[in-house]
This record gives structure tokens, sequence and C-alpha cells, in this order.
């Protein structure tokens, strides 16, 4: 199979130019095989399809008229991943809220471009929403998103779900939404500085709830040919939205750090799932990191060097997935953008140009035991007629970008 590119304007125009030489025009789905090596495409998208209130996702997507749906929709057509995870999908029970997303949108053809099957699928609760009963945020009162154990105005708010072309091994999948912050070896919990103890934001009873997952942090099996691929998903917290204790900040370090514990031989012993299993990955099974880490390596507000936990390991390769679109919104933007470390190539992300500026926040990281064959980020530049999917402020769709990665796994 030939690498695959998400089909801008100008790939298309590369495609129909190469013809003579053997390029195919738009890519297909792989067929599972077990006699060769498979390519596969795996994605993650923050696509914004949060809602204000519960039932509200259901509603929306149980037509197919809804122009936001529909423009992600056409992103991921285009993209054409063989494994995506959608960040700020709205957590409902029974995958009705997934199944609407893949009849309703992704299954017609959206703006052109070629419908995409997803036979598989995996949703799981998230923390988000979820009542803890402690005054979590130290304002005086109980209740409200701040006071969840992850933050929601409902049950399930910024959700998550996988869509996979290959078969889930949903026997084997392993979640982690209830594992506490507390039992991570020296983590990272929250100092209040108006008291002389040390990491005392929250008291010994709340210790005893609050959980490490904003969301929820799982290990997905997905079987490609005769192999196995843990798709290993998360949402780690906005670093920001707290006070001088740095709450979020340092839950997102940690919500980082655990994928880097649970892939590395030595230190994952005491990570515990939601069946009560005890182990991380061993080093002979492939995985990929992908999710919506709210962490840039160089800018923004995350703590000193916490998605570097991921992209300095020795277990993972960083394909850098790069777009010419992200180059050009930093400099006409300008602002925040003009003072950051980061090369603008590689922003996943079209945050304020106040505070903090486009970012890297979005990955894709491959085990080391996977060939990385390709990469990018669907940004297409202001030229590309595909720029009416990203867009400008308010948003068509989503102020965040899909990566994707085209890799190799053994068959």
């Amino acid at each position: 199979m030939s690498t695959r590119r998400p089909l801008t304007a100008a790939v298309i125009a590369a495609v129909v130019g190469s013809l003579a030489v053997g390029t195919a025009g738009t890519p297909a789905a792989a067929e599972p095989s077990k006699d060769h090596a498979e390519d596969l495409r795996v994605a993650t998208y923050n696509l914004s399809l949060n809602r204000a209130s519960a039932g509200e996702l259901e509603a929306d997507l149980s037509t197919p008229d809804d122009p936001q749906a529909r423009t992600v929709a056409e992103v991921i057509q285009r993209a054409n991943p063989d494994v995506i995870l959608l960040n700020e999908f709205d957590y409902v029970p029974n995958m009705r809220a997934a199944d609407l997303f893949r009849d309703n949108y992704l299954a017609a053809g959206q703006g052109g471009a070629d419908p995409v099957d997803y036979p598989y699928a995996y949703v799981a609760p998230s923390n988000t929403g979820i009542p803890s009963g402690f005054d979590l945020n130290n304002n005086g009162r109980v209740g409200g998103g701040d006071d969840a154990f992850g933050f929601g105005a409902f049950e399930g708010q910024y959700g998550m779900a996988i869509l996979s072309k290959y078969p889930i091994d949903t026997e084997n999948v392993r979640t982690f939404q209830n594992f506490l912050w507390k039992d991570m070896p020296g983590a990272l919990l929250p100092d209040n500085p108006a008291t002389p103890e040390p990491a005392d934001w929250y008291s010994p009873e709340e210790l005893e709830v609050v959980r490490l997952s904003s969301k929820s942090h799982w290990d997905v099996p997905v079987k490609v040919g005769g192999e196995t691929v843990h798709v290993l998903a998360s949402h780690p917290t906005p670093p920001t939205f707290d006070g001088p204790e740095d709450r979020n900040g340092r839950r997102n370090h940690d919500e980082i750090r655990f994928w880097a514990d649970y892939v590395t031989p030595g230190k994952s012993a005491y990570i515990v799932d939601d069946e009560g299993g005890k182990r991380g990955l061993l080093p002979s099974e492939p995985f990929v990191i992908v999710g919506d880490q709210n962490a840039d390596p160089l800018d923004g507000d995350s703590v000193d060097g916490a998605v570097n936990q991921l992209l300095d390991s020795k277990q993972i390769v960083d394909p850098l997935p790069a777009s010419d679109g992200a180059v050009e919104a930093a400099a006409l933007q300008g602002g925040a953008n003009a003072a950051h470390k980061g090369d603008p190539r590689y922003d996943t992300a079209d945050f304020a140009d106040t505070a903090p500026g486009n970012l890297r926040a979005d990955y894709v990281l491959p085990s080391r035991r996977i060939r990385v064959l390709d990469s990018g980020v669907f940004w297409p530049t202001q030229a590309d007629p595909l720029s009416r999917l990203t867009g400008a402020y308010p948003f068509p769709g989503s102020d965040h970008r899909l990566v994707w990665v085209d890799m190799q796994v053994r068959g």
C-alpha cells in the first residue's frame, strides 16, 4: 500500500499529475491481512463536539444537518485514518452518539469527500462532571464542574471515542478512570500556599477520592493483521484555570507521566486498572499514544518538561507531524506567536493570539517497535480550498487540527 496523505487541493493536483507513474487517487482503507506488514494511519482529533448540556450532542447528531459535525466529519474523510481518537466528544452510553456520528456524518460524503466506514468503535465513561462530594477548588462551596472528578458541567462532557477500521479487542481493553492521583509515586500534588505544610491543597479525605485522569486513560488493543497494537488514549486537563497552587498544571504533568511510566519497564509497577489488573506494557507489545495532551514542549502554560516525558522517552518515536498552514497562521496572527520558542510548523491548535498563542497540543506517538512512514497535521494554507474546514475564529469545526501518522505494523 502506498503512503497516504490528507487530500488538500495541492495533494489532489500532485495525484493527478502523477497518475502516469502509478499513484492512486483517493486513499482506500487497508484490508486486514495476516500475510504481510500492514500500513496503518493513526490519527487524533480534538473535534470540539462537546455540548453545553447532557443529551444535546445526541440530538444534534440525530440528523445529518449539524454544520459543525459535517465539517469535522469531512476533515476525517479527507485524512482517512484507519484508527482515530476523538477528543471532546461527549460520552453517551451504549455508543448512541458514536453510532449517530458514524451513520449520519462519516458514512455520507461531506463537501465532495468520499464516505468513510468505521465498523469498530470504543467509548467508555469519563470522569468529567461526576460529582466528587468535596470542595476541590477550595472556594468554600461544594458543587459545579470544578468540584467534579474532572471538570464538566455534566457527566461525560468532553469525553472520548475511538473509531477503527480494524477489530478492537474489547475483552482486553484496560481503563484507568478510577486510579487515584496519590497512588502515583512522586506525584506532583498541589500545595496550598497559605499554609506551611507541603502538598496540602487537598485534605487527606479528598486524596482518598481524587482521581488522576481528568477524563480517563484507555489501553485499547486493536488487531492489525497478525499483530495487536495498543492504542493508549487520553486527554489531560488544560494546565490553566487554577491559581498559584497550579493544581491543573500539576495534574496535566502527571496525566502525561502516566503513559510514560506505563510503557517503560521498571516504572509501571504502581499502575492498577479499573478491574484490579497490575502491570504496564511489556517491551514486546507495540503501542501508539494518542490524544490532546494540552502541553507544548516549549511554549504555553504547562509544567516545564510535561510532554517531554513522552517525547524524550526511549520507548517512543516522535514523528514530528507538521503543516504549512500552521506556519502561515502564526505569521499572520502574530501576538503571542511572535515570542514562541517552538517551530510553528509543529503547531496543532489555533488558540488566542494574546495568550497562549498557537501550540503543539495533539500527539500521535508510536513505539519504537513500529516503523514510521509519514506524518502530518491537517492545517491547509489559506490558498487551499480546503482551508474552509479549519478557517479562523469562530472556527467552523474546531480550534484543534487533526494529526495523523502513517506507520507499518508487522503482520
